[in-house]
């Protein structure tokens, strides 16, 4: 198991709206990748950009069903695939938004067009599912404590997500 997740319980885990935590000094991420339209080009691409912010771990690459294809409309499968980062540098969680509807960007992710069609090509979405916040001290044991935070927003994870985010676990991913 690796050492960053293990024994990582998520029911345990705080979960807070993002709107709340936009100023948080953040040391890890765990995010959810997903791509319907040429994934086998974006996600080695969107990779390769998370890997300059830090040490990534990544779980399997799943293709999934659009949960919303029905018989009458159907849509592509997406790949989706969860990533663990240790951050090289603290960023504040606003910050990461930001950096990550670039890396979109960079994907050529067309939200205007995707919104006006009803079979949307998804090139690159990340979700933020999980932070890490900087260590805080606690002055009773002087222990330096770490907290995982679950994005409320994110939560209940979807089978794929909690699939991932298990597998990263028991590679040891994510640390307490």
């Amino acid at each position: 198991m690796h050492k960053n997740l293990a024994g990582l319980n998520l029911s345990t885990f705080t979960r807070c709206a993002p709107e709340q935590l936009q100023t948080q000094s953040v040391i890890a991420v765990l995010l959810a990748l997903g791509s319907n339209y040429q994934a086998e080009h974006y996600l080695p691409r969107v990779r390769e950009a998370l890997a300059a912010l830090g040490e990534i771990q990544l779980s399997t690459a799943f293709q999934n069903p659009d949960f919303t294809s029905t018989k009458a409309q159907p849509k592509p499968d997406y790949t989706n695939q969860c990533v663990h980062i240790s951050l090289t540098s603290p960023m504040t969680l606003q910050q990461l938004q930001q950096t990550f509807k670039q890396f979109e960007c960079d994907c050529n992710r067309q939200r205007l067009t995707e919104a006006q069609t009803p079979i949307k090509k998804v090139t690159m979405d990340i979700d933020i599912l999980l932070i890490q916040t900087a260590f805080n001290e606690n002055s009773l044991s002087k222990k330096k404590l770490s907290n995982w935070i679950i994005m409320a927003d994110r939560y209940p994870f979807k089978a794929h997500e909690r699939t991932g985010i298990e597998e990263l676990i028991l590679k040891g991913s994510l640390k307490g």
